[in-house]
């Protein structure tokens, strides 16, 4: 039956898929990297590639879905994503890998670009808030489970099982979205695509993300100066454009939106990466075993899981500048904790300090996605999902630029040295440390970004 409940399990089913894999591989990095012989920095490429191949697609997938139809595009979207999840897991080495890699991507930017535009349509404003928690919550559980499992699956079955289980739950989700979803609804599409601005676009934000770890070599900052000169022409040409891929007038006379999005760039950009270092450091520095460190993980992911309803709900009532800033004070706190790690630092600590990163992270994500979401008009729903979307992959994807960066100047671009405990955990500490002075610019938007209730 079609309806407002059919669409919410849907679109929440989708969100799960996509976390559950990106977390469940970063237990799994340290068994892929013996088994095809890849070393720290290439290993973050792993992930990275996937939100590279996510975050070039997403923009212009999210307006050929309002053009022509977001049903057909999510379908689409994950029957790609699981191809792609099958393709990695029968990969033999590094190069096979790292491509699937960037399929999923692909798959992957479809699913984000159609999925909270479907969602937010079949809601009105004052329920808003309460099914968004619930679509950030299935987010949550996909990172809650994604460690657990996959360090089980990993030490039980191999890295490869991982994503079979991606591939199945694929299959799972694809007719469910075929007989569930409503038909789309014919669309004018008088007016041409953008595609100039789609390419460039996508090749200024792959220059970007592509080069922002070669610095501070002379070419990463050749290239990311490329990328930004690049994505500077693209608002020439957006402001010109008859049907343009992204609104520009929309960033500068919508402050909710405009302040909202930059919050959640920077929230991604100093928190996406924790998972993927405290993987490192339990692993590689304390000694622990797959499934052990996959445990110790899911503390954060669940806080999150649980407290993101409550937290969406209580932005349907309380101004969402208020709660979102109040999540991202308690992250500041939470990162500032681990810049204090040691080799003899104790389960309980880290487990009480993911406890707290997960508050702080359901306090912001559902309310301020309440605020992105709550300051267009219906007929923008399409665009903000897709912008949003677009500043939290670029924020995870800045998040571990940042971090293979750092890691690269402490244990050296080769990666030969993360075998030196003292090394990475100095280069772990150090990234900790970057990412709190970086939340604490996020808190200034946050509180900046002002009411979306009169």
């Amino acid at each position: 039956m079609q309806g407002k409940k059919s669409i919410l399990f849907i679109t929440t089913l989708s969100s799960f898929l996509t976390p559950f894999m990106g977390s469940a591989i970063n237990i799994a990095l340290p068994a892929i990297g013996r088994e095809l012989n890849m070393n720290t920095i290439m290993l973050g490429w792993v992930a990275t590639s996937y939100l590279l191949a996510a975050s070039v697609f997403l923009l212009p997938f999210g307006r050929l879905a309002d053009r022509n139809g977001r049903k057909r595009l999510f379908i689409f979207g994950i029957t790609l994503f699981g191809v792609a999840s099958l393709l990695t897991a029968l990969a033999e080495n590094s190069t096979l890998l790292i491509t699937a890699r960037l399929l999923n991507g692909v798959g992957g930017a479809m699913i984000y670009a159609t999925a909270l535009a479907i969602l937010t349509s079949a809601y009105p404003k004052s329920e808003r808030g309460r099914v968004l928690g619930i679509n950030v919550a299935s987010v949550y559980l996909g990172l809650s489970l994604g460690p657990t499992v996959g360090g089980y699956l990993t030490q039980m079955l191999g890295w490869q099982s991982i994503f079979y289980l991606t591939f199945l739950l694929s299959l799972i989700v694809i007719p469910i979205g075929l007989y569930q979803l409503p038909k789309d609804e014919k669309i004018n599409t008088a007016t041409s695509f953008d595609m100039n601005g789609s390419l460039i676009y996508g090749l200024s934000i792959a220059a970007f993300i592509y080069g922002f770890p070669l610095i501070p070599g002379i070419s990463g900052i050749l290239i990311v100066s490329s990328g930004m000169a690049g994505l500077y022409l693209f608002t020439l040409i957006e402001e010109k454009a008859a049907d343009p891929l992204l609104n520009i007038h929309l960033f500068r006379e919508n402050t909710v939106f405009v302040y909202s999005n930059l919050a959640a760039f920077i929230n991604y950009s100093a928190t996406f990466a924790v998972v993927f270092l405290l993987s490192l450091y339990l692993q590689q520095v304390s000694k622990y075993s797959p499934s052990k460190a996959g445990l110790i993980l899911i503390a954060q992911p669940v806080i999150m899981t649980l407290l993101s309803p409550l937290a969406g709900k209580l932005s349907d009532k309380i101004e969402p500048r208020i709660v979102a800033s109040a999540g991202m004070i308690i992250t500041v706190i939470g990162l500032a904790s681990l810049s204090f790690l040691n080799q003899d630092s104790s389960i309980l600590f880290i487990v009480v300090v993911l406890m707290m990163l997960g508050l702080g992270f359901a306090l912001f994500s559902s309310p301020n996605t309440n605020a992105v979401m709550s300051s267009v008009k219906p007929a923008e729903f399409g665009i903000a999902s897709a912008t949003l979307g677009t500043m939290r992959l670029t924020g995870q994807t800045m998040s571990m630029g940042i971090t293979l960066l750092i890691l690269a100047l402490v244990i050296g671009k080769d990666g030969h040295h993360a075998s030196d405990a003292d090394n990475l955990l100095s280069g772990i500490k150090l990234t900790f440390t970057v990412f709190a002075i970086l939340c604490i610019a996020g808190t200034w938007f946050s509180l900046k970004r002002g009411k979306i209730r009169s």
